[in-house]
């Protein structure tokens, strides 16, 4: 039995990490990111109560994005940094995985993942942003990148091709190596510079930036990232809250993007 359990803390790893990796980037970030408990306030015995307990009874650390009817009948969906989990309305059953709709073809615990993303970008200010846009976007698309992931500096050696087919790309920092690392701090560097654009671009093409220190996101969006699913850079997210996967050469990006419109999101 016990194994069992393990395994399934294993499912909450980047949020234990999240809370006790750093103070610093605990106290940029929002100062509830470490203390979400949806559905705290649902009557005891609700299926919502019920989902609640269960995963704290596995881990009382933790926090819950979300908890809410699944599509799964019988079951709550719970989100808990960034995975999606499914409980039993008495909560005693809990799954881990995608739930796949075979009629439909289509992963169905993905959609309370990009409302969930959706979400939380919408609550990152354009000016805690670095952004390479044309003059009339037609989609905008949030990025979290790193100086050093090869594919994240592909990306941006190819940003005035995204810019000419109408795609504005607004960076948030995500520093691999975490915080305290050369890394963590080279990104902090980048965003305190007079001019953030050329910072990055010196960055990921390993020109030297000037070490700065100054108010910054970066720990706010490193911890955000953790929050919204992230597990490899460049994490590319469209307006809807949808994970693109991983780089995609631009006119690939703009292919997923109309569809994504066809479809009823992606633009923003």
């Amino acid at each position: 039995m016990k194994r069992y359990v393990f395994a399934l803390l294993g499912a909450f790893s980047l949020s234990a990490c999240a809370q006790g990796t750093d103070e610093a980037v605990q106290a940029q970030a929002d100062p509830a990111a470490s203390a979400v408990t949806a559905g705290e306030d649902a009557s005891p015995g609700t299926p919502a109560a019920n989902a609640r307990n269960a995963i704290l009874s596995i881990n009382s650390q933790v926090g819950i994005e979300s908890v809410a009817d699944a599509p799964l009948p019988g079951f709550q969906e719970v989100i808990v940094s960034g995975q999606v989990l499914y409980v039993s309305n008495d909560g005693r059953y809990v799954l881990q995985g995608s739930l796949f709709d075979a009629e439909e073809k289509r992963d169905l615990s993905q959609a309370g993942l990009s409302l969930l993303r959706k979400r939380l970008l919408s609550e990152v200010p354009e000016d805690q942003r670095i952004v390479f846009a044309p003059a009339n976007p037609k989609y905008t698309v949030s990025v979290f990148t790193d100086v050093e992931c090869g594919y994240c500096r592909r990306l941006h050696e190819e940003i005035a091709d995204y810019n000419a087919r109408g795609i504005a790309i607004e960076y948030l920092a995500y520093p691999r190596m975490g915080p305290g690392s050369e890394d963590f701090r080279l990104m902090e560097s980048v965003w305190c510079a007079d001019d953030r654009r050329k910072a990055l671009t010196d960055a990921k093409s390993g020109r030297r930036v000037p070490s700065r220190t100054c108010e910054n996101p970066v720990g706010a969006h490193y911890a955000l990232g953790q929050r919204a699913g992230l597990t490899g850079t460049p994490m590319i997210v469209a307006g809807d809250g949808t994970q693109m996967p991983g780089y995609m050469p631009p006119d690939a990006l703009l292919a997923a993007l109309q569809r994504l419109e066809a479809e009823g999101g992606g633009s923003r």
